[in-house]
């Protein structure tokens, strides 16, 4: 078994130097631990990461809470991606990640606090809208690096936490716009959870376009979904006379928009030609099925990269009284079903 003395000797270093090297220590040069990291790989090394938690107090372990839909894939292929990207940017820094929900689903105890006082985690990346205010207390009381991530914190976290997310505002507004810019002056808008926060910009985005262009917001043309494949489709099914007053239909998700077009068409409705739709999140999914979904693009990868950097940054103790929010604007994808 190859040991630190013998990357020492090979990279011509003292045995300090290996193993600060090997905990990514801000004493030593990015030259100098890409060097002894490099050897170590190539000796195959396994640094032992009980040793590693006993000399730095580090696990070398972030944790991820993510919402409980997750578990339900009718609901989650966006989040799924999200999270494909974050453990692909945590493995390239050769850090671990623990998955878990904010409570254990048996015991309904806080998964969060378990975490925080087993000393598993070095930090929190929260991909969750509803931390409840004990965690959250949890959280700020343990000093913990944190940072949430996709979803914006509850107003009362903002002004202590570091934040990532969409645009959303901006989001609605590109879909509005490309669908008024067509002519279209009666667009029905498939929503999620309207307490979400996200929700709400993407609503706001919506009626503000109408507002500029001199139209009326009509109201009774917002319906409340979440997310999901099947809420798109019965949502149309159960409003045929109101679709069949409007001339496009905005779908605040991906899955949303493609259920609402299996149910037009069930009902003879050809898209884009009698009605158009535009969806949200630009998932592969929406470039499976014809006519090709026009969308808008969640800087996902962006995201997550921003969300990652960020977290490494407070695991330094880097900038870390200064808390940073992270806006990252959306796209809009013009593909045939508009």
């Amino acid at each position: 078994m190859t040991t630190i003395k013998e990357i020492a000797e090979i990279a011509g270093v003292s045995h300090s130097t290996v193993s600060r090297s090997l905990n990514n220590s801000s004493l030593i040069s990015e030259k100098t631990k890409i060097k002894i990291k490099k050897i170590a790989t190539e000796l195959n090394f396994e640094f032992n990461s009980s040793a590693q938690s006993l000399n730095t107090n580090k696990t070398g372990t972030i944790g991820i809470i993510y919402p409980e839909q997750t578990a339900e894939i009718r609901m989650s292929v966006y989040l799924t991606s999200l999270l494909n990207d974050i453990r692909g940017i945590l493995e390239k820094e050769l850090i671990d990640s623990i998955v878990s929900f904010p409570k254990n689903r048996f015991t309904m105890k806080s998964n969060i606090k378990r975490l925080i006082s087993k000393k598993k985690v070095d930090g929190l990346m929260i991909v969750h809208s509803d931390i409840n205010s004990e965690d959250w207390d949890y959280i700020r009381e343990s000093r913990i690096p944190c940072i949430f991530l996709h979803y914006m914190p509850k107003l009362h976290m903002k002004a202590e936490v570091d934040f990532v997310s969409t645009d959303h505002f901006v989001g609605g507004i590109l879909a509005t716009s490309h669908l008024i810019q067509l002519g279209h002056k009666r667009i029905m808008c498939l929503t999620g959870n309207k307490t979400e926060e996200e929700v709400k910009q993407r609503i706001s985005g919506y009626t503000s376009v109408f507002k500029q262009n001199c139209l009326p917001v009509d109201t009774k043309l917002i319906f409340e979904g979440d997310f999901s494949f099947e809420s798109g489709y019965n949502i149309v099914k159960q409003n045929i006379d109101i679709v069949k007053t409007v001339t496009a239909i905005f779908a605040q998700s991906d899955l949303m928009a493609l259920g609402a077009i299996k149910a037009l068409r069930e009902i003879g409705v050809k898209i884009p030609q009698d009605i158009a739709i535009i969806g949200y999140d630009d998932l592969d999914i929406g470039s499976y099925f014809l006519p090709l979904l026009t969308t808008i693009r969640q800087p996902r990868e962006q995201i997550a990269k921003i969300g990652c950097e960020r977290l490494l940054q407070l695991l330094n103790g880097k900038q870390i009284h200064s808390h940073q929010s992270k806006f990252v604007q959306p796209r809009l994808i013009i593909r045939e079903t508009c």
